[in-house]
């Protein structure tokens, strides 16, 4: 009864935003004339799949090759099920499990890669995030700033206060730096991606064994989103490493209640802490109350543990943390003077006082505007009304389903997992959700939706996974003696829901994934005939470009620099309102010097200093 609820929701959703797709004229014509179930194939696909569950439903004709079942089945609820296999023969397959995950999901992202070539970044992010990493590869935090006119080297994302150093925390750098020395950047988000999904295979084994874990590792491993933020030089990426390293100990802690995995669940979220502060405190909000409540309470029964006991597991999560604290506030103040001010947190007074955190955060930003600040990037912000986050978390949702596998196959799982809650459901499960929800929360106060309309949830994507896992798992157990068609079906939904993500079928749907990587590449491409226009006319140098913004597009920026500033080539960002030209060009008289007006992508040769 409980599945034929479920259903029927999901079959009348989807009738109506199919219905709904129909009568509009505009997306009608766009569905006869191009993509016939449209741009985003949300629903039109699944309403095919969703006819034939009935169908299926109701087949009883044996399933071939039904007496491998119980075999594979016993392999697949390792360690919880009741095969008698060794331990030597469950360990064996669990590496073997391991090893294949991490395969198929570095060997995924380096393809994506591929299909990137030689590009430079896409994101004023992904420039910061290497401006950091070059940073501590020269053993430094910072650099001082040009001293004569420190704002020619103005830089999005990078903080120009005396000291030259990238706004953001410090983990990701730390990340990128060796691989960066290597002389591949994007081969740390590879290796990164690969770790998080091993991490999430023994996560869904440990919770519910091989079979789950190995359906959350491999959904990571090509889920289109993971897929494609593996190949963008920023925070995610190293913050899943850590999140998804506190979320295995810490549900290991939790049922053994040992010291060493509190200590490794406290690495985990620090270094996450150290990557995306909030997102961390986000996701790791509902583990940390239930963590309160137990240290309160005491336990019961196995988890029960005196005061002692309790206060020693807590210091070992503490430890790590304290540590990253004292390590952050001492970033802090070796950049901007203060422990208790970030790089991050003072960037944004500076340059973006329009992008602070909070509602209202264009009329308190106005109030404290400087000289310094970046105008037509600041005035991008939206003021946050409660309306506005309202519509962001409409969208977040609805993005992050999209890009972690597809909004009907996750809808489907949450209701099973809703319904099945009282009956089967466990602490940890509903911690996972739990933390869904408070990442979504967390970030409620930013005005911006977030990059795909969705990347300051990101991190919520192998939540939703392993939920979905666990759905199948329970949908799969429910069916497997008088529905014995129906598990066949489920496959069916997720083979769906890997094609509409991964493949382009013309004349029927877009690829997810084939659509973002367009995206991406699309300011990757601008920034390269840029760069390959300056090599071209400009040479090894030395030389500097003077960069004069185009002020209708913000996000195409082209002033980025080595921290040290000794490149052959340096940017300088030039202002005509506020410089005169020929003023500044004798600030750099060893270099030749050129324009570049980048409202149309004009390169002009300067005189010779002195001329």
């Amino acid at each position: 009864m409980r599945q034929l609820v479920i259903y029927g929701v999901v079959l009348a959703g989807v009738l109506f935003f199919e219905v709904m797709r129909w009568l509009d004229p505009e997306r009608r014509a766009d569905a006869l004339a191009g993509w016939f179930f449209g741009r985003d194939a949300d629903f039109g696909p699944w309403l095919i799949l969703l006819l034939l569950a009935p169908i299926v439903w109701n087949l009883r004709w044996r399933v071939p090759g039904r007496t491998l079942l119980p075999v594979v089945r016993g392999w697949m609820t390792e360690p919880h099920g009741e095969a008698n296999a060794s331990r030597w023969a469950t360990g064996l397959r669990a590496a073997g499990l391991t090893v294949l995950v991490a395969v198929v999901a570095f060997a995924s992202s380096r393809a994506v890669d591929a299909a990137f070539g030689d590009l430079p970044p896409a994101y004023h992010d992904e420039f910061s995030y290497l401006f950091q990493a070059k940073t501590f590869l020269a053993g430094r935090v910072s650099y001082p700033s040009f001293e004569p006119r420190p704002e020619l080297f103005d830089q999005v994302h990078v903080l120009n206060e005396g000291r030259f150093a990238s706004r953001y925390f410090p983990g990701v750098g730390l990340w990128i730096a060796p691989f960066l020395a290597l002389g591949d950047p994007q081969l740390g988000h590879a290796i990164a991606h690969a770790m998080t999904a091993l991490l999430l295979f023994w996560i869904g084994r440990d919770l519910a064994g091989n079979g789950v874990g190995l359906l959350v590792g491999l959904l990571f491993a090509v889920s289109p989103g993971m897929l494609l933020f593996s190949n963008l030089l920023l925070a995610h990426h190293p913050t899943l490493v850590g999140l998804a390293l506190f979320l295995f100990a810490f549900l290991r802690m939790r049922r053994t209640l040992r010291f060493r995995w509190g200590l490794l669940a406290g690495i985990g979220l620090t270094y996450a802490m150290l990557c995306r502060p909030m997102t961390a405190a986000g996701f790791g909000l509902p583990f940390g109350l239930w963590f309160a409540w137990w240290w309160m309470r005491g336990g019961q029964g196995e988890q029960h543990r005196p005061l002692v006991g309790r206060s020693l597991l807590a210091l070992s999560m503490a430890i790590p943390l304290i540590a990253g604290f004292i390590g952050l506030f001492a970033y802090s103040k070796a950049i901007t003077g203060s422990a208790l001010v970030t790089p991050y947190q003072l960037y944004t007074d500076v340059y973006t006082p329009r992008h602070v955190y909070g509602f209202n955060n264009v009329e308190r930003g106005e109030q404290k505007l400087g000289p310094k600040v970046l105008e037509n990037y600041d005035r991008w912000a939206e003021n946050l009304t409660p309306g506005l986050a309202a519509k962001n978390v409409g969208v977040r949702l609805r993005e992050s389903l999209r890009w972690t596998l597809g909004i009907v196959p996750l809808v489907l799982a949450a209701g099973v997992l809703l319904l099945s809650a009282r009956s089967c459901g466990s602490t940890d499960w509903r911690l996972i959700a739990a933390a869904i929800l408070t990442l979504h929360v967390a970030h409620i106060p930013y005005w911006f939706e977030g990059i795909m309309g969705w990347h300051y949830v990101l991190e919520s994507a192998p939540l939703w996974i392993l939920l979905f896992a666990e759905a199948s798992r329970r949908l799969v157990r429910s069916w497997r003696d008088d529905r014995p068609w129906m598990p066949l079906w489920w496959g069916g939904v997720i083979a769906t829901a890997l094609a509409l993500d991964l493949l382009t079928v013309t004349p029927l749907w877009p690829g997810r994934l084939p659509v973002g990587i367009a995206e991406v590449s699309y300011p990757r491409g601008k920034y390269a005939r840029f760069y390959e226009g300056v090599a071209t006319r400009v040479g090894n140098g030395p030389a500097v470009v003077f960069v004069e913004a185009d002020p209708a597009d913000r996000h195409m920026d082209y002033v980025v620099n080595d921290p040290s500033l000794d490149g052959p080539v340096l940017y300088a960002r030039y202002r005509p309102e506020e410089m005169d030209l020929d003023e500044v060009r004798e600030l750099f008289p060893d270099r030749e010097a050129w324009l570049y007006r980048a409202a149309g992508e004009e390169l002009i040769r300067l005189p010779a200093s002195g001329n």
